[in-house]
């Protein structure tokens, strides 16, 4: 994923859902679970949609299917913290592909 600073509190990475299932259920729990450990605010965009990404129910009705473009973007004081730690799951099939 490719991160940009877009002001001091503000980042964001651009990756690709990469899992055989996409975005499912399961994926979209443990992506929730983890963004709300952070006190930063989690947006995702993909397909023309701008979600809460601490939503298990927006991250579900994102749609987002295995090739998907997404966006992450992180407001907050550990806002780097929280990318490092969403892009790693990401990047990882969300710890589901064997």
């Amino acid at each position: 994923m490719d991160i940009h600073r877009l002001n001091s509190n503000l980042l964001e990475r651009k990756g690709k859902i990469t899992n055989s299932q996409g975005m499912h259920a399961r994926p979209a729990a443990k992506f929730a679970e983890i963004a709300n450990k952070y006190k930063s605010e989690i947006i995702i965009k993909a397909k023309n949609k701008t979600i809460d990404g601490k939503s298990i129910i927006d991250l579900l009705t994102l749609g987002a299917e295995k090739g998907t473009e997404i966006i992450i973007i992180a407001n907050g004081p550990d806002a780097a913290e929280a990318l490092g730690v969403l892009e790693g799951l990401v990047k990882n099939n969300f710890n589901e592909d064997f």
